[in-house]
């Protein structure tokens, strides 16, 4: 867990350490990034950094949770949460993201890693951290104004959620295998055919 200490630093000392990481985990495997460079990249040094976090895996989760917190915060503003279609919510969501990784290109590469994190020493923590993403709390959180009444009886929106996170995962994971460079505009592109599909495939015939 992050010291305290960390969590009471002025928002500019904390935001210089979050940077770092962000910038050193995104351009680095986990196994290579190195702690030393981060906390160059800080200003601090090492052993303050390790003081604020006890290792590098707690330093990387923290980002990760910083990351989503921050995400969320950017998508879920007063036009989302006026927004009822589950597919219009996916869009809208996508088109925020969007907008801001374009601001912070090291997010993007920070979010691409974590994704693509199986067999690293905080993978399972990982793994926990998504599956909490499509489950039933989260879908009140994210969909709580969305209008189910579309689906079709036998179309479970939770599932869906799911199938577009292993769609994206495997998408990823086929870019990494052939060395092929992530491109976000191709991601968006795809994305939107994927939500378009699973539209047609959940929907009543009457929304489509």
């Amino acid at each position: 867990m992050v010291n305290e200490k960390f969590l009471e630093l002025p928002e500019e000392k904390r935001l210089k350490i979050i940077n770092a990481g962000l910038r050193v985990f995104s351009e680095n495997e986990y196994k290579r990034a190195s702690t030393e460079e981060i906390a160059e990249l800080a200003g601090i040094s090492k052993g303050l950094l390790f003081y604020y976090f006890h290792n590098k895996k707690e330093l990387f989760l923290y980002l990760f949770d910083y990351v989503c917190e921050l995400i969320s915060s950017a998508v879920m503003d007063e036009e989302y949460l006026g927004i009822s279609d589950f597919f219009e919510l996916f869009r809208y969501a996508a088109a925020k993201k969007y907008e801001l990784v374009s601001r912070h290109p090291q997010l993007f590469g920070f979010a691409v890693r974590a994704f693509l994190s199986r067999g690293e020493v905080y993978s399972e923590e990982l793994a926990a951290r998504m599956a909490e993403m499509t489950d039933s709390l989260s879908m009140e959180r994210y969909f709580r104004k969305a209008d189910y009444s579309k689906f079709r009886e036998e179309a479970d929106p939770q599932e869906t959620v799911r199938m577009l996170t292993w769609l994206m995962e495997g998408y990823l994971q086929e870019r990494q295998r052939y060395g092929l460079p992530l491109d976000f505009d191709d991601i968006m592109q795809k994305y939107d055919r994927w939500t378009d599909m699973l539209r047609r495939i959940s929907y009543r015939e009457e929304y489509l």
